[in-house]
């Protein structure tokens, strides 16, 4: 019997020694790599129901709470909960590239018809589907609205979830999507199924589900607009941080819907949060990934993103940027606890922000502030509570590292924050007109909910036409569009004829910065921009030297003043001056057989009267 056992042990041992050789070491991509997150514990915590709730979410029931439901897994418990609630209905609103159905979940104690008196707060998650937060938090609090006694959340606000706006994105779902984020274990893809970024379509409209995501936002105005997403960058004690334009009192294109959010929404949130067990913090940005010390900026203001349309359309928009580094439970409970107290501030202050809303639907300014970079001098030195942390020479890469050790820093931090400034002031026309011929310009216009006015017939007027000065093309695409930027351009008054089917797009109403912002070609954010207009920079027809060097010469003879100018530019310009094609170029541009609409803006403002 002894000789028996021990030669199952041998055996045993023979065989774990084999399966050690053989079972493959994790790569280094499957080891723990990013910083340690410092131990939480919150009141939060209590919101996560057993794992033996009929009603238990995906991300509740795993054990680890690290994880987050497929598209058809979340679409099916929703339909569940719609079929079992009548406080819950979806509604499906656009289709993605790859044939999905994208669709809201609508809150509310109203018919299908939603009460209008009633403040309405809109939350979309999933539009970087990896930073899907939102989804979870909101898969909690609409449970808990249907069947655990926060119904009452209904009485005085609607609520609507766009769970997942990037559907396709987030069916492009791995554990290596987002390196730099803690949970969940699998998430989906940043961009579309096209490639591209969806917070980066708010002005241009380029991709279906932005342009599915207006189409809802016309039908139900909301009163707040909040979009969840999960930062990247550097370390900090902060597990929830959120953002809006015109935060601490800078300027802003909104600055009522501004003082509401920041005397008001803010200080109530944070309460809030902090009475939850999290950390709230303002949304910022670091300089310096190599010095976390050096100040932190506002990201910019663009109109590409979220919080940038929001300003421009008046509409009050926060972006939120749980931080990354923390556990994903955490950060999905401070979004629960976010969008619970919203629907409550709405419930009691919706009326306030209403107010707001129309003191900044209400502004014309003569003068639309744009493309805005970041400040060379700090706008003040703001208190910060940082993570410790210390630097060493990485082999990798040949220089001092950061290493974040996952500690709160005791002492609080005096960082210097950048704001932004703006480089052009466009000067605000009474309307514009775009040709028929760019109905896709118009759609976009509509789509953002602009009022124009169509001309019923071919109609001509006296209008200000643009020249483009030397417009630059970028050196590679962005966002599926190839970039084109224009610093100088010369006005022309010239009758126009616009055929029928062209719009009249005036300035004079709420969306009118948006509609200058759109149509200038100088904005950054405009379709010109945006490289939507590169028609006019093709130059049609040429002329041979053989043509225009005996017409040059004839044209010197004939006009003194024309002479005189040549021989300056030839004087001033010694390259231009040794170069004979340019030479006959800049004669052919004063002739009028060179293509007069050669870099002439089609869109046309209108004059004051």
């Amino acid at each position: 019997m002894r000789h028996l056992t021990l030669a199952v042990l041998a055996a045993v041992l023979m065989t774990s020694t084999s399966m050690a050789q053989t079972t493959p070491a994790k790569a280094p991509w499957d080891q723990a790599f990013l910083p340690p997150a410092p131990p939480w514990q919150g009141a939060s915590q209590a919101l996560i129901r057993s794992a033996s709730d009929p009603w238990v979410t995906a991300f509740e029931a795993d054990p680890a709470h690290d994880f987050s439901p497929n598209y058809v897994d979340t679409r099916a418990w929703f339909d569940r909960l719609d079929a079992a609630s009548d406080l819950i209905r979806i509604e499906p609103f656009g289709v993605s590239p790859q044939g999905r159905e994208i669709y809201a979940v609508i809150a509310s104690k109203d018919s299908d018809k939603l009460d209008p008196k009633k403040p309405l707060l809109l939350v979309q998650a999933g539009i970087h589907p990896g930073e899907i937060d939102g989804k979870d938090a909101g898969m909690m609090l609409l449970r808990d609205i249907a069947f655990n006694g926060k119904a009452g959340l209904l009485d005085k606000v609607n609520l609507v979830l766009i769970p997942i706006l990037s559907v396709d994105g987030h069916e492009r779902a791995s554990a290596y999507s987002r390196p730099n984020q803690r949970g969940p274990r699998i998430q989906g893809w940043r961009n579309t199924a096209t490639n591209q970024n969806l917070n980066r379509d708010f002005l241009k409209l380029d991709q279906p589900e932005m342009q599915a995501l207006k189409r809802l936002q016309a039908k139900y105005h909301a009163d707040l607009y909040v979009d969840v997403h999960v930062t990247d960058g550097m370390d900090y004690q902060y597990d929830v941080t959120y953002g809006f334009n015109g935060e601490n009192g800078v300027w802003n294109r909104s600055p009522a819907i501004a003082r509401w959010l920041d005397g008001v929404l803010k200080p109530v949130m944070n309460k809030s949060l902090e009475a939850e067990g999290h950390i709230p913090g303002e949304l910022v940005f670091g300089i310096d990934e190599h010095d976390p010390r050096k100040g932190f900026s506002d990201g910019g203001l663009g109109e590409r993103f979220s919080n940038g349309w929001g300003a421009a359309a008046h509409v009050p928009t926060i972006l939120i940027e749980n931080h990354s580094l923390k556990p994903h439970a955490q950060r999905v409970l401070g979004t629960y606890v976010f969008i619970e107290t919203a629907m409550k501030l709405l419930a009691e202050k919706g009326g306030d922000l209403r107010v707001a809303i129309a003191a900044d639907s209400a502004l014309r300014p003569t003068e639309v502030l744009a493309n805005f970079v970041s400040d060379d001098k700090p706008a003040y030195v703001r208190a910060f509570k940082g993570i410790k942390y210390e630097t060493y020479d990485s082999p990798a890469s040949g220089r001092k590292e950061i290493r974040w050790l996952g500690e709160a820093d005791p002492e609080i931090w005096k960082v210097p924050f950048y704001g932004s400034h703006s480089t052009l002031s466009l000067k605000r026309p009474v309307a514009y007109y775009v040709p028929r011929y760019r109905a896709d310009i118009i759609e976009r216009l509509k789509l953002h909910g602009v009022a124009l006015e169509t001309l019923p017939d071919d109609t001509t007027l006296k209008v200000e036409m643009i020249r483009l000065v030397d417009p630059k093309i970028a050196p590679r695409a962005n966002e599926g569009h190839v970039q084109i930027s224009v610093d100088t351009v010369t006005t022309q008054i010239r009758d126009w004829t616009f055929p029928k089917g062209s719009v009249r797009v005036p300035t004079d109403q709420p969306l009118g910065d948006l509609v200058v912002l759109m149509l200038e070609p100088q904005s950054s954010e405009s379709v010109f921009a945006w490289g939507m207009v590169p028609e006019v920079l093709s130059r049609v027809e040429y002329i041979e030297p053989y043509a225009i060097a005996p017409l040059a010469e004839k044209m010197l003879a004939a006009d003194p003043a024309l002479k005189a100018e040549f021989e300056a530019k030839l004087a001033a310009e010694p390259k231009f001056a040794a170069d004979p094609d340019a030479r006959l170029a800049w004669f052919y541009r004063r002739t009028p057989f060179y293509d007069d609409h050669h870099l002439l803006y089609p869109i046309a403002r209108e004059l004051a009267h």
